[in-house]
């Protein structure tokens, strides 16, 4: 298979990449904080993990469409049917679903995990992943979710780092000739914690391995405030799952005051629980996700 242009995917949702990075494979670094960047664009959109887990395809287009959700990140087990097994002909008929409707494919999340003591597991893992890259850029995906799942008790932390660093390089690698992002998901006991996940990063030493924020709540300092562990991670940052954005839980607007200084790009997406009013429910979330990022309006553009 040919070897896309890697030119512009790193930047899709990136909030900067340094120079020394983008000199090594092509790609334009985004403005950082200190420079004059191009004002942020905040796109909002879900997970189906959990409120859209038992949508067939079809049904999920027509409900982000019906409630303003501009993109949709597919959760690999789910009743929209998304996954490996998926022939060249249905792949394809995603990819055209897509491409008819204004909502987009945000990107695709798998569970692999890198941090098993096995070698066989991640060995499994990273191959797993690979397959996941390919289906990402066969049905038009610009990324795939990965993530840490814990650390070990018995293991020194930076063991168990470097051998998700040195799988992670290898799926970065594989996707990125594809066009094809590796956001490692802020996620796992012990392993959520930012500075972990800087240093599986850099561990990783590849400009495509980038990082999906999670929203954690253990991501705040003793004063509630969560700047110093997004700087840790900052120029990494490729996508954003927010949660409860409604509940006094989370420091959400320094969130987006943070993206927004960084000029961010890409999409925030929702990950709640179930409701059994989701329609009406996402409707009451576009419209709180608004207000904290400036883009209310009424009456609609």
């Amino acid at each position: 298979m040919p070897t896309v242009d890697r030119r512009s995917f790193l930047c899709s949702g990136l909030a900067a990449v340094p120079a020394a990075l983008a000199a090594n494979t092509g790609v334009a670094p985004a403005a950082s904080a200190s420079e004059d960047a191009v004002p942020a664009k905040f796109r909002l959109g879900m997970v189906t993990y959990n409120i859209g887990k038992d949508m067939p395809l079809e049904d999920l287009i027509k409900f982000c469409e019906t409630t303003g959700l501009e993109g949709v990140e597919l959760r690999t087990t789910h009743a929209h049917g998304v996954e490996v097994a998926l022939s060249a002909k249905e792949r394809e008929a995603v990819r055209a679903r897509f491409a008819d409707s204004p909502v987009d494919l945000a990107g695709l999340g798998s569970a692999f995990e890198f941090h098993s003591q096995d070698p066989a597991v991640v060995e499994e893992n990273v191959e797993g992943a690979k397959a996941y890259a390919q289906l990402a850029a066969d049905v038009g995906a610009p990324g795939i979710k990965l993530r840490p799942n814990g650390l070990y008790d018995d293991e020194p932390v930076e063991q168990t780092v470097a051998r998700i660093g040195a799988a992670w390089r290898e799926v970065a690698a594989f996707a990125g000739n594809l066009g094809v992002q590796t956001r490692m998901e802020v996620h796992g006991k012990r392993s959520s914690e930012p500075a972990k996940i800087r240093a599986m990063v850099d561990a990783a030493d590849h400009p495509n391995a980038l990082v999906c924020w999670n929203s954690n709540k253990d991501e705040q300092d003793a004063n509630g405030s969560i700047e110093e562990n997004f700087n840790l991670l900052a120029d990494r940052i490729a996508l954003v799952h927010i949660n409860e954005i409604g509940v006094y839980q989370y420091p959400w607007q320094q969130l987006f005051d943070l993206l927004a200084a960084r000029g961010y790009q890409g999409f925030c997406l929702a990950e709640i629980a179930y409701n059994p009013e989701p329609e009406r429910f996402m409707k009451y979330y576009r419209t709180t996700f608004d207000l904290y990022t400036g883009k209310y309006r009424y009456p609609q553009a």
